[in-house]
């Protein structure tokens, strides 16, 4: 084997066995170096490797040079054992640094592809959300504009209503007055009918029982009674001129005696009748006096009775129009208080529902309660807040229904639930609007430029501070400033 080291100067070669002999000379001195076969085929074993490994990065290998080849020493470069093998062991780190470089960039382009994935996905992600954005702006866009035409429409119709109702008020008002003063003349008309009929009633009983005496006392008269009777009756019809003739001819005066006799008669008759109220069992005529007496005080008892009776139909029927109350001047009738009974059995029933009709007092109550509710103060505004609760109830059912059909909400959900979703969709919105001023500009490029560096500044974030927080052996973030704490005391 032959080797060669560059050096400025000569060569001397000197062959032996075995071994080659190599002489420099200078000008002034001259340097032989002796190599063994081992040594320079170890030397060259070496220079071997890192030569494949420069090959293996692109750059040029270390060749050793000839002597015999005849070179100019000044192309020549000529290195000693040391320096050879620091040579070799620089470029062994540096190829080792460059491999860890290379493999370094490696990852690093990796990790930039990963992030231009990531990055891309993103901003698909954002273009999404940009889009879906739009789509809510411009559906809460037509919300507002049906809201807005909504709510002019129904101003224009509440307008209308309250108009309307201002109208069908006065109309009611108009209406109720016509219908008190139909009432007032109705309840005349019923009380002239009442005491018509009951007129009507007494005057049909006394014709009755007038016609029932008469043909009893027909009955039971004599030729001579007939004849008096007759003599009574043409005076009564010619006048009160020929009774004074009749009394004074004493020729009539007999007759005058029989009529009166046969008067007594037909007064022991019906007061000895079995139908009277006193039945005297002795027809004799000094017991008439006494029994027209007791008569007398059943008659006056009558008029308490009446009475009685106009107060116990007053409280019975508190609906029915009073006649004015009773007059103790009047003669009691039999007939009224008949009356009185019979409207009473009339208006009273078995039902229990009738039985429990509200009373006067009951409706009073009635109806001082709804003016506390509804702060009226005279009996005169009940109508017209009746009126207006009425209006704001109907108005209060329009809108839930029109704010259960935006909301496309069943008819049976109720007002709280309805509020809820209302209390949702306002929340939505006004989450919408905080959305730019929270990342502090309006742009939507803007947003999404600091979506993105968000994006790239977030994951070497995060996996610095798990990397630190596996250092320290702690799980949250606010364990690490007090481990760190505890790491420097430990360290000082």
């Amino acid at each position: 084997m032959k080797a060669g080291f560059t050096l400025s100067g000569t060569f001397l070669r000197v062959d032996m066995d075995f071994r080659t002999t190599y002489a420099l000379q200078s000008r002034n001195q001259t340097y032989v170096y002796l190599w063994s076969y081992k040594q320079f085929q170890q030397e060259q074993v070496e220079w071997d490797d890192v030569n494949k490994r420069l090959q293996h990065h692109g750059f040029k290998p270390v060749f050793f040079a000839d002597p015999a080849e005849n070179k100019s020493p000044a192309d020549l470069v000529l290195l000693d054992k040391k320096s050879a093998a620091e040579l070799r062991t620089t470029l062994r780190v540096m190829l080792t640094d460059s491999e860890r470089r290379q493999a370094l960039i490696q990852e690093l382009v990796m990790s930039n592809n990963q992030l231009k994935m990531e990055v891309q996905e993103h901003m698909s992600r954002a273009a999404q959300q940009c889009q879906r954005v739009t789509e809510l702006e411009e559906l809460l866009d037509k919300v507002k504009t049906r809201v807005q035409d909504l709510e002019d429409r129904y101003l224009s119709k509440a307008v209308q209503q309250h108009s309307h109702t201002q109208q069908l008020q006065k109309e009611k008002l108009e209406a109720h007055r016509r219908c008190e003063i139909l009432e007032q003349k109705l309840s005349k008309q019923k009380e002239e009918a009442t005491q018509l009929q009951r007129k009507l009633h007494f005057i049909t009983k006394k014709e009755e029982q007038r016609l029932a005496l008469q043909r009893q006392a027909s009955q039971q008269r004599s030729p001579a009674d007939q004849q008096a009777n007759f003599l009574w009756s043409s005076p009564k019809q010619d006048g009160t001129a020929e009774i004074s003739e009749l009394i004074s001819d004493p020729a009539k005066e007999a007759r005058l005696c029989v009529y009166y006799h046969h008067l007594l008669n037909e007064i022991s008759a019906v007061v000895t009748d079995h139908k009277g109220p006193l039945r005297v069992h002795r027809p004799d005529f000094q017991d008439v006096l006494s029994t027209l007496k007791v008569w007398a005080e059943q008659l006056d008892l009558l008029k308490g009775l009446q009475c009685s009776l106009k107060e116990l139909s007053v409280r019975l029927m508190p609906l029915q129009p009073c006649d004015g109350g009773y007059n103790t001047d009047e003669a009691a009738e039999v007939g009224d208080m008949l009356l009185l009974v019979d409207a009473m059995l009339e208006n009273a029933s078995a039902d229990d529902k009738v039985l429990r009709s509200p009373t006067r007092h009951t409706l009073e109550s009635m109806v001082s309660h709804f003016q506390k509710l509804f702060d009226v103060t005279s009996l005169r505004g009940v109508y017209p807040r009746m009126n207006e609760v009425y209006t704001k109830l109907g108005e209060m059912t329009n809108a839930m229904r029109n704010l259960r059909d935006i909301l496309d909400l069943d008819g049976g959900v109720s007002p709280a639930e309805v509020v809820k979703h209302v209390s949702r969709l306002v929340s939505s919105i006004e989450s919408m609007a905080r959305f730019p001023e929270l990342l502090g500009d309006i742009d939507i490029d803007s947003i999404i430029m600091k979506v993105k560096q968000h994006e790239e500044f977030f994951p070497a974030f995060h996996a610095l501070v798990t990397g630190i927080l596996q250092t320290l052996g702690v799980s949250h973030l606010d364990d690490i400033l007090p481990a760190l704490k505890a790491l420097t005391e430990t360290a000082q």
